[in-house]
């Protein structure tokens, strides 16, 4: 029988026998072409918006000697700011090894003086956003965006500071979950608006941190008696803080996290321990690509990290804990715990998916035990990144009773919600895993570069 009277053309090939499938395959065409199109288009857009920030942000021909938080440069951020004015500030800093530098930020200026004068101060020290200099919070084209709450807190007539944290959006690399980098930034931020003049700021502050900067707001808190004598902490507030660096790295290094905070953090602590080796610890495709994602902003280290996961490629091929000089790093900066003098926020959700709450619960019952005069907050189906604005209006009366010097409420005496978290027992020796990535010896993978 002729192969058409069975009914089966010979004429248009398979497509033509799959109409639907070929209309399918057109649009998801389409759309893919249309997606690559906007993407070249966003980052032509952000390549050009850099590039228009840069002069301001280049330190090259800055001395760094001078006073710690003099402000080397500033300009109007640009965008409204409901209740006051923003500025984009250029500040000195100083390392934890002792070097001087240079990190940028914001401040914000009430229009109001409310809270009178001298004015209260609040730093913000922000969360995870990648290392790239695009991803620091004040080179965004919307730099009020990730702070939705200043409003509310110049309303009240609070000066706000913001950090990028050195070596974000200016020259070097970022100490990324160094504490000491971190918490001298904050104070330097403080210390900043002192040449400032119209700010009318006081020494008394209080410092909020998410997630990264919920453990930089720990080692500022820690800090500033020793650091920045001349400055008066009045509270810290620390929500989802990165702050049991063992127990955290030890039940998230085989997730698709691990492809976000890996990146970054072996990016930054082998330049503050040099002995640390990236390559004794990841998989051929971590090692190849860790300083690529890195530079990524947080979005789109997001989705690569989501693809990869879903292709079951692994970061680390091992638990950086169960080695001796990782699980060690891991230690110094654990997010140390505050004297029964310094008042402390601690907020978390049981369902934050990226600080596991059983971590947070760890440093709760750590601070406690230490007497900290802590005040717990929990919150339940609100995730990691909406945790910050869902507290905001608790965070902001809270400051506003410490700043009046009203007594607090420590929770220590209740139940935690959630069973702390168990950290690894400490490994045997110091001895690495016997194959090592290299450079000389690892390749890219082709699926995902």
């Amino acid at each position: 029988m002729p192969k058409e009277s069975a009914g089966i053309s010979t004429r248009g090939g398979f497509f033509s026998r799959h109409r639907a499938l070929r209309n399918l395959l057109i649009g998801l065409l389409v759309i893919a072409l249309a997606l690559i199109g906007l993407t070249i288009f966003s980052k032509a857009k952000t390549a050009s918006q850099q590039s228009a920030f840069q002069p301001f942000y280049d330190s090259s021909g800055l001395s760094l000697t001078g006073p710690l938080g003099q402000v080397v440069r500033s300009q109007p951020l640009g965008v409204r700011v409901a209740n006051g004015t923003g500025l984009r500030v250029l500040y000195r800093t100083q390392r934890a090894d002792g070097s001087l530098t240079f990190s940028s930020g914001m401040v914000f200026i009430p229009d109001n003086n409310v809270a009178g004068s001298p004015r209260p101060v609040v730093v913000w020290a922000h969360d995870t956003v990648g290392m790239g200099d695009q991803c620091a919070p004040s080179r965004t084209p919307n730099p009020v965006a990730g702070i939705p709450w200043v409003a509310s807190m110049l309303a009240r007539g609070w000066v706000v500071t913001a950090t990028d944290y050195a070596s974000l959006g200016t020259a070097g690399t970022e100490g990324y979950l160094v504490g000491d980098d971190e918490a001298h930034d904050v104070l330097n931020s403080v210390r900043a608006l002192k040449y400032i003049p119209s700010a009318h700021a006081g020494d008394s502050f209080a410092v909020w941190g998410h997630s990264q900067g919920g453990s930089s707001a720990l080692f500022t808190a820690a800090r500033a008696a020793t650091y920045a004598p001349e400055l008066h902490l009045v509270a810290t507030v620390a929500s989802a803080p990165a702050a049991e660096l063992v127990a955290l790295l030890n039940e998230t290094h085989g997730s698709s996290l691990a492809w976000v905070v890996g990146p970054e953090v072996l990016t930054s602590w082998p330049t503050a321990y040099p002995a640390l080796s990236a390559s004794s610890i990841t998989t051929r495709a971590g090692y190849d690509n860790f300083r690529r994602v890195a530079e990524q902003c947080i979005t789109s280290a997001a989705v690569e990290a989501l693809v990869r996961t879903a292709i079951k490629q692994p970061f680390f091929r091992v638990n950086p804990v169960t080695m001796s000089n990782w699980r060690l790093a891991a230690q110094e900066q654990t997010a140390p715990v505050l004297s029964p003098s310094q008042p402390l926020m601690v907020a978390e959700s049981l369902d934050d998916e990226v600080v596991l709450p059983n971590t947070t619960t760890l440093y709760i019952q750590r601070a406690c035990a230490a007497h900290s005069d802590l005040t717990s907050l929990w919150l339940a189906d609100v995730g990691h990144v909406k945790l910050a604005p869902t507290i905001a209006p608790s965070v902001i009366n809270w400051l506003g009773d410490r700043f009046a010097g009203r007594l607090t409420a420590p929770t220590c005496d209740q139940p935690l919600p959630i069973a702390p978290a168990v950290e690894p027992a400490p490994p045997a020796s110091a001895a690495m895993p016997a194959t090592p990535v290299t450079a000389a010896t690892s390749r890219p993978l082709a699926s995902v570069n």
